[in-house]
């Protein structure tokens, strides 16, 4: 087992997109001196992905992940097991959205359960599974990928607001927001900071530049100041760029 003493060792979920706030996630990461294990749910895309990123010279391993299937997770453990020893950084950005434009009375709760089980539990077996390695990590953190969907005080997206996000989305994000309280309420006496990060309106879509959204490069950027915090930094909170936002 080779414990990798001179890097942190980051995992990013739901980094197997190109256009992916997950992907830009784990080139911030990498270029900041992490090790970075990329993962996804395709493994061809996975690797891709990786092999994009060591080709820039960064420090980059690809893992295929279906954060649905416990197997799945079991065998990630292992391997970060074998390869670390560790985890000192988990990004939870794997996520699922809902139909755009739908209402809660006629949407399919079928597709929202699935929503729940990507955003929600999905982050909830992940951390669950490398919370032991988290409490060998150096300065570990915990960053759940949120969204301004899932506040209560977001003015274009938010709860209370009329908008065509979807509820099961929104739903699923608020609760990923419960879930961070309660790991950092767990969590705080082992040191290990856990909160979540609404990346913004963000073009990880064909056009979405046009319509106001900002470069992926700087949602991404949102998401890696959680990881970045000093230790004696916030943990349980809801923050964008830094900043608090209300849920």
């Amino acid at each position: 087992m080779s414990s990798n003493t001179g890097k942190r060792v980051a995992v990013v979920t739901g980094a197997g997109r190109a256009t992916g706030i997950g992907y830009e996630v784990c080139r911030q990461l990498a270029k900041a001196g992490m090790t970075v294990v990329l993962t996804g749910r395709e493994a061809a895309s996975v690797e891709e992905r990786a092999r994009e990123l060591r080709a820039e010279g960064l420090d980059v391993r690809g893992q295929p992940l279906d954060v649905t299937d416990g197997s799945s997770i079991a065998a990630l453990s292992a391997f970060l097991v074998e390869a670390f020893g560790r985890v000192d950084v988990l990004v939870n950005n794997a996520a699922a959205t809902s139909v755009y434009g739908e209402n809660p009375s006629t949407a399919s709760l079928d597709q929202a359960r699935a929503a729940m089980d990507t955003t929600l539990f999905g982050a909830w077996r992940v951390t669950q599974a490398l919370v032991p390695l988290l409490k060998k990590g150096e300065h570990p953190r915990v960053v759940n990928v949120s969204s301004g969907a899932g506040s209560h005080g977001d003015p274009l997206f938010g709860l209370t607001t009329k908008n065509a996000m979807g509820p099961a989305y929104a739903v699923a994000k608020a609760a990923l927001n419960a879930l961070t309280v309660a790991f950092a309420n767990e969590l705080r006496d082992a040191k290990v900071l856990v909160n979540a990060v609404c990346p913004g309106f963000t073009a990880t879509f064909s056009g979405g530049e046009a319509m106001g959204a900002r470069p992926v490069s700087e949602g991404a950027a949102s998401v890696v100041w959680g990881v970045m915090i000093a230790d004696d930094g916030p943990t349980g909170g809801f923050f964008r760029d830094g900043k608090p936002l209300p849920w």
